[in-house]
């Protein structure tokens, strides 16, 4: 008899079955000793259907076609994925490919969170690609309803590190071995900034990447980063909390100690040391991450991913039709300003990208704002709301205890 055949006269049986309740009052009940002796036959006989059932389950899922879940999965997403979908199916289990489709899901899920917050409006999406290696797929709102700008770009890359690129990972502690001065990689990940109209929605950026290099010896050295940040003009202690929240709970499914450990990183990294002051009031960041284990990481990845359209979102809907001034309006070209300065100043993957061959500079520079501004000696009056969120920036909280 044929698999199929046998699946179907399984799932017969399965229909024909007493309902669990029946059965646990045959067994359970309040019947004599030897009229339960049949009962517990029975219950065996049918406990070893139900194990067989549960196995020509399985056997079930295990005959659907790979390829067909993969197509699936690819017609939600923006745009085709940058790798051929032949070469994604030969390579469906490794790192890369699972990487990549997760970056490609989590674009198409908070690009359509972002155009429901909107009323509909419409990304343009642009697939690149790379003449050394690979491409991307930027997806772009600008001058929409409620957002200036929101940009979620997917880059996936290979090819060879740049002199520049290696040096930046050597002064990071990588002891990297190149043949020839070469330095084989492919590096992936999904990045987003998004910096709305209203001064009281706050601006947002995320980024999770994965990247592997191989040494001139065949060993292959791979590490995860990433984090989400959040940059508001005013401070609400409501949105605050609920944003790392959000963040913590994400973390806490895999380690208790990921959120503090990584709510401390970001603090210290989004820093803009000229100014004295953090850019924003933080979230989580990591890098370099290569344990306890790869399999690990990326689960720990996809949950921060996850957590982008929660974490966000409904403070965009909270706030989006909220009145302001024009004197609220010129304090947020301000903040912003201070954005632009880390992002060109400090910011690793801003440097990371422009020192990589054959980078796209449109993608890598999408996380600036459309508009911004800087004035000659700006200091706020004291004890005003500008004052208040300066504090902040200036002395980093505890948002979640």
């Amino acid at each position: 008899m044929s698999l199929q055949a046998v699946l179907r006269a399984s799932r017969a049986v399965r229909g024909r079955l007493p309902q669990c309740s029946s059965m646990c009052r045959a067994v359970h009940g309040s019947a004599s000793s030897s009229s339960r002796r049949p009962a517990l036959l029975v219950a065996a006989g049918l406990a070893g259907l139900v194990a067989g059932y549960s196995h020509l389950q399985r056997a079930d899922a295990a005959i659907v076609d790979p390829g067909e879940e993969l197509e699936r999965r690819v017609a939600g997403f923006m745009a085709p994925p940058v790798t051929e979908m032949e070469q994604l199916r030969r390579s469906g289990g490794e790192m890369c490919s699972r990487m990549e489709l997760m970056i490609m899901e989590t674009q198409a899920e908070v690009c359509r969170a972002l155009q429901a917050a909107d009323g509909g409006a419409g990304f343009t999406v642009d697939r690149w690609q790379r003449a050394e290696g690979g491409g991307g797929v930027s997806c772009v709102l600008q001058d929409s309803k409620i957002f200036e700008k929101a940009g979620v770009n997917v880059s996936v890359v290979h090819g060879y590190l740049s002199e520049e690129a290696i040096q930046q990972m050597r002064s990071r502690g990588k002891d990297l071995k190149t043949k020839d001065g070469k330095l084989p990689f492919c590096a992936m990940g999904v990045s987003s900034v998004i910096h709305p109209k209203n001064p009281h929605v706050p601006t947002i950026h995320f980024n999770y990447r994965y990247f592997e290099v191989e040494e001139a010896d065949g060993n292959k050295q791979w590490w995860f980063g990433g984090g989400t940040d959040l940059t508001p003009t005013y401070l609400n202690l409501e949105d605050v909390t609920h944003f790392h929240q959000t963040l913590k709970e994400a973390c806490d499914k895999h380690n208790p100690g990921f959120y503090p450990k990584f709510k401390k990183w970001c603090d210290n990294y989004f820093f803009i040391k000229h100014r004295g002051e953090r850019r924003g009031v933080g979230g989580i960041f990591f890098d370099d991450l290569d344990s306890p284990s790869r399999e690990e990481l990326f689960q720990f990845v996809k949950s921060c991913a996850k957590a982008v359209v929660p974490c966000y979102i409904p403070i965009v809907d909270r706030h989006k039709n909220d009145s302001f001034s024009p004197e609220e309006k010129m304090w947020q070209q301000l903040r912003r300003g201070r954005y632009v300065e880390f992002n060109l100043v400090y910011d690793r993957g801003t440097k990371f990208g422009l020192a990589t061959p054959g980078s796209r500079i449109e993608s890598i520079l999408m996380s600036l704002p459309l508009t911004a501004r800087w004035e000659y000696m700006h200091i706020p009056a004291a004890d005003s709301r500008e004052a208040e969120i300066l504090e902040v920036l200036r002395e980093p909280k505890d948002w979640v205890h």
